[in-house]
């Protein structure tokens, strides 16, 4: 009877879970099929996936050929990877195994560390705002939603649970052996874009979901038959739980939190095999990889610098070293971004490791704006955290961060050559390279600078579509900043920035990501649609949110001010400062009723500037480029400019060797000298009637 009983269970549990996994899968194919039919119909769709290599978003793992502007300069290690590339047969690459083994050789950076310690502090000390009470009221309104897709995450948790105690079982030196050993590396490592990553998405994650769900009824339904066909096993079992009550506590709690894994990191300080504890977030099969994680996975040095503004904000100034270098360069990244962009092509592709093995000692900035909200201050509400603009960016983060540079270069350049005298002079050039946003807070941090008759420490600009002007825009564009402007009083004490502020949330965004790859007709109707919302722009917006950046653990996020600011700019034409609202405010912070006119400070600029614009950048059209240039040109400063049949995004998240080849040229231009020439003339602030000096 028993087996007759336990036949049926098994035949039953898995016509269920055939009927299941079969009826999911044909929702999933008529969700692609329809898909792909509103792709068909959709205007447009040809300009918008033109642009976008393999927009079918399949993995792909040949990686981009070697530059030719590197045959000559690159690092040993850049040779070796090449030839690897070149005999290595990349096309049968099993990218389905082993799926975590990036998550377990990877540990966590100080920086992720410490973002997530600054969140858990900041949310548990902050005082409830009335937005707050608005925000809590909303989580009740998505709380249906948040529970149905909750429930495959509880079930994933208490599967995890079970694995977890077989993995803290003492394991034989041979299994131990197995995780010990590193997974070789692959051409496709090397390129750390969207898909070289095998991970799960949310339809996956809802399929093991059912699965496990399906498991747990029929194993409760079984144990209760036994229960009850043979209830003299059922009272052993119950005497053995009341006889040995503590036997089993022992083996659940240390398995839920952690299970021990011996892992190497390569390119690490300490190549030594090391035990490290794996994670529940691990097991979710998230894609929360750091910059220190992909620079160190690559090969190369990592450092990481705390910076503190002087209006409290913790900035987290990355680095690839080089001590003794004499010349420097400082990246910066634009909106929505980090600098995962700099590193995200992997070891060819990126200016980061392009500038690092040309000799540059290489400084990556990150903006403040993390979900995290670092602060020193502890107690910092959210209201108070996101109240900045694009003057905070200009004014507070990039002067704090080039000071941090030029005090790190000076005393190691001293450390390293203490026989050579200084003379106060700056020991060291220093080049920056800026997309979008960045651009336009690096021009402004130059022109204070000049003004306020300070030190800006830079020698070259290379920006890469720069923002600052933005009166020729889409359609889209221009109805979004009508609506900025007239509804910025109501919308600023409501909305203080724009950013997804749950863990569930995020994790949520970052598995569709995964599933915008996994079925390509969604994730062609998502890119198509997210083109039409940005103006028609042809960049891989889907590729770019499947980059680690975008994570459960940590997000950039855009304040209120930061859009309203930019929507400021584009309705006067003009780039100017933030304008606060009145002409008392200005007048308080400016000394004039109006903002600050950059534009018609470009004569103070006393370093070479080279522009450059995409083509097909929808975004920052190549028009608003060429106004920044001729306004440079008009005041007499050093400044080239060049076009490219690029996008928005194409300038970072993209491999191009002709961008990497201009830039690198641009920045070899910049011989490093011991002696370094100063540009801190005295200057004024231009009044009315006053012409600027050209320099």
């Amino acid at each position: 009877m028993q087996r007759a009983v336990d036949n049926v269970l098994a035949v039953t549990k898995e016509s269920v879970k055939t009927f299941t996994y079969e009826a999911l899968n044909n929702i999933v194919r008529f969700i692609n099929g329809l898909s792909a039919l509103l792709l068909t119909i959709l205007p447009g769709k040809a300009n918008i996936l033109e642009g976008v290599q393999g927009w079918e978003l399949r993995p792909t793992f040949r990686g981009p050929r070697f530059p030719r502007w590197m045959e000559k300069g690159a690092s040993s290690f850049n040779r070796f990877i090449h030839e690897l590339s070149v005999d290595s047969d990349t096309s049968s690459v099993d990218y389905t195994s082993e799926e975590n083994d990036f998550d377990e050789i990877c540990p966590a950076s100080p920086t992720s560390q410490s973002s997530r310690v600054s969140r858990t502090s900041t949310q548990s000390n902050c005082g409830w705002h009335w937005t707050d009470w608005i925000a809590y009221m909303l989580s009740w309104m998505f709380l249906p939603a948040k529970l149905l897709l909750g429930i495959p995450f509880r079930l994933f948790c208490l599967f995890y649970m079970r694995q977890s105690r077989a993995l803290a079982t003492p394991q034989s030196p041979k299994s131990l052996h197995v995780h010990s050993i590193r997974k070789p590396h692959t051409p496709g490592d090397h390129v750390v874009h969207r898909t070289t990553d095998r991970r799960r998405g949310v339809i996956e994650d809802l399929h093991l979901a059912i699965e496990i769900f399906i498991e747990t009824i029929f194993d409760m339904f079984h144990k209760a038959a036994h229960c009850l066909l043979s209830p003299s096993e059922a009272l052993k079992i119950v005497l053995r739980w009341f006889s040995s009550p503590r036997s089993g506590v022992k083996d659940v709690h240390p398995g839920v939190s952690d299970a021990s894994v011996t892992t190497a990191t390569f390119g690490s300080n300490d190549p030594t095999v090391k035990e490290r504890k794996t994670t529940l977030y691990q097991s979710l099969n998230t894609d929360a990889r750091t910059c220190q994680d992909v620079i160190t996975e690559m090969g190369y040095p990592y450092e990481a610098i705390r910076v503190i503004t002087s209006d409290g904000y913790v900035l987290h100034l990355e680095r690839i070293p080089r001590r003794d270098a004499r010349k420097a360069v400082y990246l910066q990244h634009g909106i929505l971004d980090s600098s995962m962009g700099w590193v995200s092509n992997g070891v060819v592709g990126s200016p980061a490791f392009a500038a690092y093995d040309q000799g540059y000692d290489v400084f990556l900035g990150n903006f403040r704006g993390l979900v995290s909200r670092e602060h020193v201050n502890k107690k910092i509400s959210s209201r108070q955290y996101w109240r900045y603009s694009i003057n905070e960016h200009g004014t507070e983060d990039i002067p704090a961060m080039i000071e941090k540079i030029n005090e790190v270069k000076t005393a190691e350049l001293k450390i390293s050559r203490p026989d050579e005298e200084t003379n106060d002079e700056q020991p060291y050039k220093l080049c920056a390279i800026c997309h979008s946003l960045g651009g336009a807070a690096i021009l402004m941090y130059v022109i204070t600078c000049r003004i306020e008759e300070k030190p800006h420490r830079l020698s070259r600009l290379v920006l890469l579509s720069p923002a600052g002007f933005h009166d020729d825009s889409s359609l889209a564009f221009t109805a979004v900043e009508y609506l900025f402007c007239l509804l910025a009083p109501i919308m600023a004490p409501l909305v203080p920035a724009f950013y997804i502020p749950t863990r569930f949330f995020r994790m949520l965004l970052n598995k569709l990501a995964r599933d915008f790859h996994n079925y390509p007709a969604v994730g062609g109707l998502v890119q198509t649609l997210m083109s039409y919302v940005v103006g028609g722009d042809s960049s891989n917006w889907v590729g770019v949110l499947g980059l680690s950046h975008y994570n459960m653990n940590d997000m950039p996020g855009v304040s209120f001010r930061v859009a309203h600011h930019l929507a400021q700019i584009k309705r006067g034409g003009k780039f100017r400062m933030y304008d606060y609202g009145s002409a008392s405010a200005n007048t308080e912070v400016y000394k004039s009723p109006v903002p600050l006119d950059l534009g018609e400070y470009y004569g103070l600029i006393d370093i070479p500037v080279d522009l450059v614009a995409g083509r097909k950048d929808q975004i920052i059209r190549p028009s608003m480029v060429r106004k920044h240039y001729k306004l440079m040109k008009d005041s007499r400063v050093d400044v080239s400019y060049k076009e490219f049949e690029y996008a928005h995004l194409d300038f970072t998240f993209s491999h191009h060797e002709e961008l990497l080849a201009y830039v690198m040229s641009h920045l070899l231009l910049v011989e490093p000298s011991s002696k370094h020439q100063s540009s801190n003339k005295t200057v004024k602030v231009k009044k009315e009637g006053q012409e600027i000096p050209n320099n």
